[in-house]
């Protein structure tokens, strides 16, 4: 038997954040793929597949429906429907921006002012996203909101309210200010760690599927955030 190297995700390790016979919510550690692609590399979509096949010893196929993504080099929260009634009334919310979106990032600089919203237009190149102009016909808009709250020594841990879901949004808009996020080597960082980049999803906010209640899922704060807010010594970075 082959044994997984050390720190890799398996479905034993798998940090269960929500769950009950309609959705699942689950960390997903920076630098895992949500969802397979032609790596073939390991991926959060087949574990937790996995991790419900194991726990309720179902038989056959084992139902999960893809209701969004965050980037690979991104940690945080991440849902899957259990139901294709779920997945489809989840899919609903957030095409319909429904959705409260509430992501943590360590900035270069400090964002003027301290608290407030970011509108741009993107538009996706071969391997990045860029900044266009209202008017242009392959150009979105995408809108944040985001409050400081904590800056030292150069950077910034900031909270982001994600309005809009346009690919790699939070990288190019925060870059665009002239903040780009630690480690975001892609777009403006000196490069750390090619698997992670100092973003998380750190809260998720919706509907129940099958319950008419609001439900709040949220990720545990990442070690960099937490040594941030701790810190009194020059950074390392």
């Amino acid at each position: 038997m082959v044994e997984n190297p050390p720190g890799e995700l398996t479905p034993e390790n798998l940090l269960v954040l929500y769950e009950d016979n309609h959705i699942i919510g689950v960390h997903k550690p920076a630098g895992v793929l949500v969802q397979g692609d032609k790596s073939g590399a390991i991926h959060l979509m087949e574990l937790v597949k996995q991790y419900i096949k194991r726990r309720y010893q179902k038989p056959g196929d084992v139902f999960l429906g893809l209701v969004h993504r965050i980037d690979r080099p991104v940690s945080g929260v991440v849902v899957f429907a259990r139901t294709s009634k779920a997945a489809s009334r989840l899919c609903t919310q957030w095409r319909s921006r429904e959705v409260e979106k509430i992501y943590w990032a360590l900035v270069h600089g400090r964002l003027q002012p301290a608290n407030g919203t970011l509108r741009s237009y993107l538009r996706k190149g071969s391997r990045k996203v860029f900044v266009g102009s209202e008017g242009e016909q392959t150009s979105r808009e995408a809108i944040l909101s985001y409050r400081t709250i904590s800056g030292k020594r150069g950077l910034s841990l900031i909270e982001i309210h994600l309005h809009t879901g346009r690919k790699h949004q939070i990288r190019v808009q925060l870059a665009e200010a002239g903040c780009p996020i630690s480690g975001d080597w892609k777009y403006g960082s000196a490069a750390f760690d090619r698997k992670e980049i100092r973003l998380t999803a750190h809260s998720l906010t919706f509907v129940h599927p099958t319950r008419a209640e609001k439900i709040t899922i949220e990720s545990p704060a990442p070690e960099w955030a937490l040594e941030f807010l701790n810190s009194t010594s020059p950074h390392p970075d």
